[in-house]
């Protein structure tokens, strides 16, 4: 099999072809390395809200795991190639990863809405360049997933703040 035998039918074009898969696999490694630092929060919250956190942080995992799919596969519908390893997700993630031994959890919960926040931004631009292309399924798979990430924003700022009802 050869790079040719990958290409996918589409009609967008050889630039499109080349730019969308492109931003879609470095998206797409944004989206695990959030995926595994979600996770790693929930595995080592701790605390007088252990419970809530800890169910809340694994819900928005599985949110964000189940985007990876479609993401990837839409990047070879449209003739281009996804990420091949842990070693390509780590030359690609834009979010940074958090090796800590310990975080404390409302530091954990304003990190976590800060990378959320940057994928934003980030599926903001793709869905620019989608624009450029005429690519309306990607820029719609892109709404669907700003939209849940703004919800994942919305819940981490309202249960990170503090306040009267704390």
């Amino acid at each position: 099999m050869t790079k040719a035998d990958l290409q996918g039918p589409t009609d967008l074009g050889a630039n499109a072809n080349r730019d969308v898969p492109a931003a879609l696999r470095a998206l797409l490694a944004d989206v695990f390395a959030l995926y595994l630092k979600t996770k790693n929060f929930h595995w080592h919250v701790s605390g007088s809200h252990f419970r809530d956190y800890h169910l809340m942080l694994d819900e928005q995992a599985e949110q964000i795991f189940a985007m990876t799919d479609d993401i990837a596969e839409r990047a070879r519908k449209i003739g281009g190639t996804t990420l091949r390893s842990i070693g390509h997700i780590a030359r690609e993630q834009r979010i940074l990863d958090n090796d800590a031994d310990y975080v404390d959890p409302q530091d954990m919960l304003a990190e976590l809405r800060s990378d959320n926040q940057q994928l934003t931004r980030e599926m903001r631009r793709v869905h620019e360049l989608c624009d450029e292309y005429d690519d309306v399924a990607t820029a719609s798979l892109l709404e669907n997933w700003i939209d849940e990430t703004e919800r994942r924003i919305w819940f981490l700022y309202e249960t990170g703040r503090s306040g009267a009802n704390s």
